[in-house]
């Protein structure tokens, strides 16, 4: 059952997959009406979960669920790993690579290799104050508070000197 994402508890789970390009204008659409469906459909042992999403700075899809209603299962969560995959055909656009970092850099997002990001870190291109999406949070009210913080109070801390 699909909800309005701010009404989704802070307890709720949430998936963060950032995209290697941003969404362009005409995409956005096509693209969130196959996640509405997606969503609207979307059980676990024959029970609807109730979930949303946001499409923040057209770079990222985001999925909450509240499990509080009905929890996910192995099955439901392989069905939407399989509907993202889909969405990174239809759409062209890698989702599921986790080995990527986006951050931003001055009014722009960059998406790089973590590799890339490790080299711009020792070359002082980005510090600790570089703002980053931290893509493991996985509930709410994380996600709120701590998936764009500065690269100094996330994970990416251990590559900046």
């Amino acid at each position: 059952m699909l909800v309005a994402f701010n009404s989704l508890p802070d307890h709720a789970r949430v998936w963060i997959y950032p995209s290697n390009r941003p969404f362009l204008e005409e995409e956005i659409e096509p693209l969130q009406s196959r996640i509405k469906e997606f969503l609207s459909q979307w059980t676990a042992h024959n029970q609807v979960l109730e979930a949303s999403f946001e499409l923040p700075y057209k770079r990222f899809i985001v999925i909450g669920l509240n499990q509080e209603v009905v929890q996910a299962s192995g099955c439901s969560i392989d069905a939407s790993v399989r509907f993202i995959q889909e969405l990174e055909k239809q759409f062209e656009v890698v989702l599921l690579d986790k080995m990527n970092v986006t951050f931003k850099q001055g009014n722009f997002l960059a998406h790089k290799p973590l590799q890339d990001f490790v080299k711009m870190a020792k070359a002082k291109s980005i510090s600790k104050e570089t703002v980053v999406f931290n893509n493991l949070v996985d509930n709410m009210a994380d996600y709120k508070q701590f998936w764009e913080v500065p690269a100094g109070e996330s994970w990416h801390h251990r590559f900046i000197k």
